[in-house]
């Protein structure tokens, strides 16, 4: 049942950037507890190494879909649907990725380029295909869509902008074109992270750390960004406003899933216009005690595809502490039919 959440009178918010030592003043919304299904193998060691997942699903068996997870020290890990790591592919410090078809991209800030990737299902493994420089320091967020028989790759900035690319050339010989760019965030603070592509609306949302979320029509190259949600209006953002993914129902359907950092919480609204508020989770350890809860996630991913014991989805979030803070860090997983259940949403 949809319902839009207020924040309560009086409530305050101190926020600092993801850098620092978030102080977040508790706004008495609640938030469902969901418990995570599985964990990956962590990154072993310590600092602020995972940062965000993608998931692909193999197009013949489902099965054999693979879970990329950025490390922003050192490149991208693999893993299968058991958790466990079976690639690490050391092409530089990465910070998002994302996935469309059998093609990958990630923001590599070590090169200040876009790092391409080809997941071919006849091996069933990932494989670094070119690197496309973007002209400008340190691409932070990443996300792909596809609009038409074009593939688009989408970096974010620290300084509120971002960069629309499309893939050009041939398999052998691969480019990407720069077709636009476009200043999102405006005033102030305007840090921006994740993103994700609707590709059947052509729309992309975008997250600001310290302000909220924008959307941007992608069909309309004179389009400006409009707002979708702000941490001022009281629906469950609170800064660093992080990870941004889409469950995809069908037509319209569905919901944009945004990770609020500085509160280990997530909030779930309506993928479709006006983009109504419909609730807010965190997720708990597992039923069975062997997998612990997650807390401050940067990137997340959701996926509406059936996977085995899956049938509605997942969502996979990074989570900070495996159980200390910036240690071992890895990627938890979450039955979708779970968040489901615990706000109530239907199709």
């Amino acid at each position: 049942m949809t319902f839009r959440l207020l924040m309560l009178a009086g409530a305050a918010l101190a926020l600092t950037a993801c850098e620092t030592d978030d102080v977040w003043v508790d706004d008495g919304l609640p938030a469902t507890s969901v418990p995570a299904s599985f964990e990956t193998d962590p990154m072993a060691g310590t600092g602020d190494r995972a940062d965000d997942p993608a998931l692909w699903v193999h197009p013949q068996d489902a099965a054999k879909s693979l879970i990329l997870g950025t490390n922003k020290d050192e490149g991208l890990h693999v893993y299968s649907l058991s958790g466990a790591e079976t690639q690490f592919l050391d092409v530089g410090r990465l910070n998002n990725v994302d996935v469309r078809g059998n093609i990958a991209v990630a923001s590599n800030d070590e090169f200040n380029a876009i790092s391409w990737f080809a997941m071919p299902p006849s091996t069933e493994k990932v494989s670094h295909w070119f690197d496309s420089p973007t002209g400008k320091d340190e691409p932070y967020g990443i996300c792909m869509g596809r609009m038409g028989e074009d593939i688009l790759a989408i970096p974010t900035y620290k300084d509120g902008s971002i960069q629309i690319w499309k893939k050009s050339g041939t398999y052998g010989a691969p480019s990407a074109d720069l077709v636009r760019s476009v200043q999102v965030g405006q005033f102030g603070p305007k840090q921006l992270e994740g993103c994700v592509v609707d590709d059947r609306a052509g729309v992309v949302f975008i997250g600001e750390e310290e302000r909220g979320i924008w959307k941007l029509d992608l069909r309309n190259p004179d389009s400006t960004p409009e707002s979708v949600d702000t941490i001022a209006a009281g629906n469950g953002l609170v800064a660093d406003v992080e990870g941004l993914s889409l469950w995809i129902g069908e037509g319209d359907a569905g919901y944009l899933v945004a990770s609020a950092q500085a509160a280990d919480r997530y909030v779930v609204y309506d993928r479709a216009a006006p983009h109504a508020p419909r609730g807010i989770f965190k997720v708990g350890g597992s039923e069975d005690g062997s997998v612990d809860a997650v807390s401050h996630t940067d990137g997340l991913d959701a996926s509406s595809a059936a996977l085995p014991g899956y049938p509605r989805g997942v969502l996979i979030v990074q989570d900070d502490a495996n159980p200390v803070s910036e240690v071992d860090q890895n990627f938890k997983v979450v039955d979708w039919a779970a968040i489901e259940t615990a706000l109530g949403l239907a199709e």
